[in-house]
């Protein structure tokens, strides 16, 4: 090179070197069939990777990872013919950190000439364009699943140009509407059935603030079938708030609506054979509690003229059994106006009152007071509060579980029945718990929810008897005061019985 071409070729760089630095973009010139790198701006060297100490080193030799993705071909070629090349979107895997890793490239090898015209170098630039692919690709996969969803589902998508009125369509939008060829408005209104035309009409009429609208209509196929479609759709607005585009997506809901009109039916049909069968269940109430009263009305008479005219020749324990003959009597015919008005009251249930818990457990011992003689049964009991509630549910749901407790107790350890109560907050009202606890048989945690099932029974009738509705009824009467009704058992340790109740019925009607 002669000293004018040198001085030549280092004015040429100087002006480069400033163009090069300045510039927002990768730029690097190469000079030689190695490709020296003369010169490189920071954007270029940060795209390198490979640190700022690369002026002056062969292009080659610090991205020898490019040997084999033509890189180095492109330039030589530049190099040789003096015709620029372009890349757009181009693939290039670049060693950084010690990571092959992918990245995406704008880029362009454009020849550079001395005052002779002589070619002596090729400058570089690029755009990395990893991130607007990466975006890219995953909208293309997003989109892809998208459809995939839409055609699994059996949805079907329709694009109308509102300026154009041109409608594109994807999915399984021309099965569902049973359209042949073009799709158009036309076509679409001529398969409504005539009486839900007004609904479509409707609709688009009543679009909300967000452009969507939905509706369900009927149509008609070309075998003159009826199937019923939801259609869901929204106004896509341009930059100035313009509707341009309409989008629709379609379903086919035939199967829902036939399940749901069968569902409605055989709702109808039960609700009537529920009432039929209250009214039923009631009126034998009725009958049998009017019934009962006239043998207990016996027990009492007799039981009264027998202590009249043999009461002062019976030494006193007689005459405490037939007090007791009196009480039990007399409790059993409470209990059977209870039943007599359960099964004359309208449907809003039991009046709520004022239930002093204290006298239900005193009446329930007594209820249950051979049972307790023979078993030697101790009980120990807090001072309960006054709840609202219905005094005959109440006093039949402490019933059974103390029942339950005498009951399920060990052959050879005397039944120990402790209730506790307290206060608790649940939802912003008072409620109060009372615990019921037994030292009996008790019961496997797994069937915790079990023994409340009706006719549900853990043990032999052989052993124990009853009929496993006891609990099954303790859970619907504390339900229908707004109560929990809760258990824990341990086998051969004892049961706990939780029930809680709020203090005041939000109605005046259990």
């Amino acid at each position: 090179m002669t000293d004018i071409m040198q001085d030549d070729y280092l004015d040429q760089i100087h002006r480069l070197k400033g163009i090069i630095e300045t510039a927002p973009f990768p730029i690097g010139v190469y000079t030689g069939y190695k490709m020296k790198i003369e010169l490189a701006n920071a954007k270029m060297i940060e795209t390198y990777g490979k640190g700022h100490d690369v002026i002056g080193k062969y292009y080659t030799e610090i991205l020898p990872e490019l040997q084999n993705q033509e890189i180095f071909e492109q330039l030589r070629e530049v190099l040789a013919t003096g015709i620029p090349f372009h890349a757009i979107n181009k693939h290039v895997d670049i060693v950084i950190d010690g990571k092959l890793k992918r990245h995406y490239f704008n880029y362009s090898f454009t020849p550079l000439y001395d005052s002779a015209g002589q070619i002596y170098g090729v400058m570089n630039t690029g755009l990395d364009v990893t991130d607007l692919n990466v975006s890219r690709k995953e909208t293309d996969d997003a989109e892809e699943k998208a459809m995939l969803a839409i055609e699994a589902a059996d949805l079907g998508i329709c694009e109308t140009d509102l300026s154009t009125g041109e409608i594109k369509t994807s999915g399984n939008f021309k099965l569902l509407w049973d359209i042949e060829g073009p799709v158009t408005n036309e076509a679409i209104i001529a398969r409504l059935h005539p009486d839900d035309l007004s609904i479509r009409e409707e609709a688009y009429k009543r679009i909300d603030s967000s452009g969507r609208i939905s509706y369900e209509v009927r149509i008609y196929d070309r075998h003159n079938d009826i199937h019923w479609l939801k259609i869901k759709a929204k106004f896509i607005s341009n930059e100035l708030g313009q509707p341009v585009t309409l989008m629709e997506i379609v379903q086919d809901i035939t199967e829902q609506k036939q399940f749901s009109e069968q569902l409605a039916d055989l709702v109808e049909k039960r609700t009537s054979e529920l009432h039929r069968s209250n009214e039923d269940l009631l009126q034998f109430a009725h009958v049998i509690s009017h019934d009962l009263k006239e043998p207990v009305r016996k027990i009492n008479l007799f039981n009264s003229r027998l202590d009249d005219d043999y009461g002062n020749h019976l030494e006193e324990r007689g005459r405490q059994f037939i007090k007791k003959v009196r009480a039990a009597a007399d409790r059993m015919a409470t209990m059977i106006d209870g039943v007599l008005t359960y099964s004359t009251i309208n449907a809003a249930g039991f009046p709520a009152e004022k239930v002093d818990l204290n006298a239900i457990f005193e009446n329930i011992k007594v209820d249950l007071e051979l049972v307790i003689e023979e078993k030697k049964a101790i009980f120990i009991a807090d001072r309960l509060p006054v709840v609202e509630g219905s005094p005959i549910l109440l006093h039949q749901l402490f019933y059974n579980l103390i029942n339950n407790a005498l009951k399920f107790s060990k052959a050879d350890d005397p039944p120990r029945v402790t209730i506790n109560s307290g206060m608790e907050i649940i939802e912003d009202k008072d409620f109060v718990y009372i615990t019921i606890s037994d030292n009996g048989i008790g019961f496997e945690e797994i069937h915790t929810e079990k023994i409340f099932n009706a006719f549900a029974r853990l043990h032999s009738k052989d052993i124990y008897d009853g009929t496993g509705l006891g609990l099954a009824l303790c859970k619907k009467i504390v339900e229908r005061h707004n109560g929990h009704l809760t258990a824990v058992g341990k086998i051969n340790i004892g049961a706990d019985f939780i029930v809680s109740l709020p203090l005041f019925q939000s109605s005046e009607n259990i």
